[in-house]
């Protein structure tokens, strides 16, 4: 089947925050009208080797993509009506700082058929605000919410982060309530990773990076599902929840294990078979496309050995699980047949439940995810 799935890397930052680790660059001074340029010329040649169908969703990601100017934007999405056929009902998402979207722009972005939003609020705390290194206030999440409303956007999700330094539950649970009184669609709420190469990872290797027992981030992470339960969102992935019909069209393309384009520097794609890194760096990747048109740094062709790891530790993200007759069908084999006495050992220590469809993640499971998509590995 072809691709139905897009995601365009935009880069820039007016600030970094001290736990991301994602492919980010100071916006100031930085070659911003000619990336934007060539991340089109790279949705032509792309396009070109692996003809698409019609889109059924597109995610504008980063960074922050909001940093860029209205008319430098504007540019961005209407090279991705040009080279990607969008189907009418397609789920068209822009990552939005708070704060840095204002009417124009958001007006702009609706006009040319953006339909859904994904606003980093993080935490509505000012003091774990400024120690995460954000450049918001609270207020301006609420004021982008009302603002994006106006313009027209009728979805719209909030990402939220857990297990900060120093956050205590009663911080997270006022953080819970003024994100639901904000009515919105969809909430994604994940728990801080330290990641190598972040400020936060420094200051946890010289030990002054105070976090919360492990405990507390559980009791953080049962109360984020007992809330939004409670308040008419359904859980349908470890970390994001949503109101009836909301589910994100184009992270279920991920924990599907479906095939994807990826656009811009330091973007992954998973295009026939095979999965591909762009060049990170600005200068890398410019240049190659400048020189052949395509960005790839690395590519890896999937195995089906590979395939079927990934089919069963992205498929158990979700809270539906993986299907017994999914999996049959698209590898001719079983489950059971792949991962002899797995899913049994698994059960044993309830960590996974039988459906009879489907076998998927226990409320336990949910806490230790990693530990039993490790037992999917078959090598």
């Amino acid at each position: 089947m072809k691709p139905k799935a897009v995601y365009i890397h935009v880069p820039f930052c007016e600030q970094i925050c001290h736990y991301c680790d994602f492919n980010k660059f100071f916006l100031e001074k930085q070659p911003v009208d000619e990336y934007l340029q060539l991340c089109v010329e790279e949705m032509k040649h792309t396009v070109k080797n692996t003809p698409p169908d019609e889109i059924a969703s597109v995610y504008v990601g980063g960074g922050t993509p909001t940093s860029l100017t209205t008319s430098q934007l504007q540019l961005l999405l209407e090279g991705i009506k040009a080279y990607f056929p969008l189907r009418t009902s397609c789920e068209w998402t822009v990552e939005v700082n708070p704060g840095s979207a204002g009417r124009e722009k958001l007006e702009m972005m609706r006009s040319q058929g953006v339909n859904r939003l994904s606003i980093g609020a993080q935490t509505f705390d000012p003091g774990l605000l400024h120690a995460i290194g954000r450049d918001h206030q609270a207020e301006d999440v609420e004021k982008t919410v009302r603002m994006a409303r106006g313009a027209g956007f009728e979805n719209i999700s909030i990402d939220l982060m857990f297990g900060l330094p120093g956050q205590t539950m009663e911080q997270f649970k006022d953080t819970l309530q003024r994100v639901m009184a904000l009515s919105v669609e969809h909430v994604s709420a994940y728990s801080l990773k330290i990641e190598p190469k972040t400020v936060f990872y420094h200051l946890w290797k010289k030990g002054s990076l105070l976090l919360p027992e492990e405990d507390t981030e559980v009791e953080m992470y049962e109360e984020l599902c007992s809330h939004l339960k409670k308040t008419g969102f359904i859980q349908y992935e470890i970390s994001n929840f949503a109101k009836m019909g909301r589910q994100s069209r184009h992270n279920l393309t991920y924990w599907n294990n479906e095939e994807y384009y990826g656009i811009g520097a330091g973007a992954h794609s998973y295009l026939s078979g095979i999965r591909r890194m762009n060049h990170g760096p600005l200068p890398k990747y410019m240049e190659s496309i400048r020189k052949c048109g395509l960005p790839y740094r690395e590519e890896h062709r999937v195995t089906v050995q590979e395939k079927m790891e990934e089919e069963m530790f992205m498929g158990l993200r979700r809270l539906s699980g993986v299907s017994y007759a999914t999996f049959s069908q698209k590898f001719g084999i079983t489950i059971n047949e792949v991962f002899p006495g797995v899913v049994e050992q698994l059960m044993k220590k309830n960590l996974l439940e039988d459906t009879g469809a489907a076998v998927r993640l226990t409320k336990n499971g949910l806490l230790l995810g990693n530990d039993v998509f490790e037992q999917f590995l078959l090598s």
